[in-house]
This record gives structure tokens, C-alpha cells and sequence, in this order.
């Protein structure tokens, strides 16, 4: 019995361990944006808030009251869901299966009004498409969006199944 027990991981090394990787999610984001200089699309910055609310919820569930570690995980987890599920609609905008579904992917529109007006209209920093795929690796045809969405169902699944592991365990 101490045996089995020593390979399952304790919630809170779990809650940890969803914490770090989606921080990672994120790093590897702005380490593109910021040294790779891509420019992400509305969509790219709606698929990170599902990692920071993971990253808060994990780091809150390593140290809160036992009786909380288990809702603050499947909270997270579904987190990761969502995110792969934002990033699912993101893809299927990429492939020209859907039309984005915010506004802000669609290009400007200036109607009437002064070229002064237009120009003071005109977003300081270029907006990048949500219909144009970015590549992240040269000869692989996964855009960034779909790597995210394989992440975030590989982090999903992975957690989900040792979170479950955990109370079939307890039975």
C-alpha cells in the first residue's frame, strides 16, 4: 500500500505543477512577442488569460486549506479547457472555417470624417490578423494557435486524468 501511495502526486504538487507550466505557456508567448518579434492577433491575447487565471488558481491551491485544494484544481482545469477551447476557435479563424468572433480581428473601417480624424483613428501599433496563421517553427505546419490548443489539451488531459487518479485511488 505505501508503494502505490509513494507514485500518486499530492494535490498540491499538481496544483504546482499546472502553475509552472502554464507560467511557462505565457513565457514562451512574450519571450516570441518580445525577442521574436510577432506580433499577436486579438485572439493570441484572449488565449492567455485562461494562463493567468491558472497560474493564480494553482499558486492558490499549493497553499490553501485542504478542503479547497481539490475545487481550486478542477476550477483550474477547466481553465485549461477553455483554453483549448479559445484556442480550437482561433485555428478553425486561421483555416478560413469561421469568421473571428471579435471585432478587433476584423481590419478598421473609417467613414467619413477628416484625414486628421482617420490618422488619430488609427491604432498606434499595427494589429495582426486573426485569419493569418503564424509558424513558429520552420516546416512544421502548426501555427502558434495550435500548438497552444495541444498544449492546453495535453496540460488538460494530463491533469485531469491525475486529479482522477487521485480519487479512484481513495476508493
Amino acid at each position: 500500500m505505501y508503494r502505490h501511495a509513494a507514485r500518486r502526486a499530492p494535490p498540491r504538487s499538481l496544483a504546482v505543477l499546472i502553475a509552472l507550466a502554464a507560467a511557462a505557456a505565457l513565457g514562451a508567448a512574450y519571450a516570441a512577442e518580445t525577442w521574436g518579434g510577432l506580433v499577436p492577433c486579438a485572439l493570441c491575447l484572449l488565449e492567455r488569460w485562461p494562463y493567468r487565471i491558472v497560474v493564480v488558481l494553482g499558486l492558490v491551491a499549493a497553499i490553501a486549506p485542504r478542503g479547497l485544494v481539490k475545487p481550486l484544481l478542477i476550477a483550474a482545469i477547466t481553465c485549461l479547457f477553455a483554453d483549448a477551447a479559445i484556442a480550437a476557435v482561433h485555428v478553425g479563424v486561421e483555416l478560413q472555417w469561421w469568421p473571428s468572433p471579435l471585432p478587433e480581428c476584423a481590419a478598421p473601417h473609417f467613414s467619413g470624417g477628416s484625414i486628421a480624424d482617420r490618422l488619430a483613428a488609427m491604432p498606434s501599433r499595427p494589429a495582426k490578423p486573426c485569419d493569418e496563421p503564424t509558424f513558429l517553427i520552420p516546416g512544421v505546419p502548426l501555427s502558434i494557435a495550435a500548438l497552444n490548443m495541444l498544449f492546453a489539451l495535453v496540460l488538460f488531459a494530463g491533469s485531469a486524468i491525475l486529479l482522477g487518479q487521485r480519487r479512484s485511488s481513495r476508493r
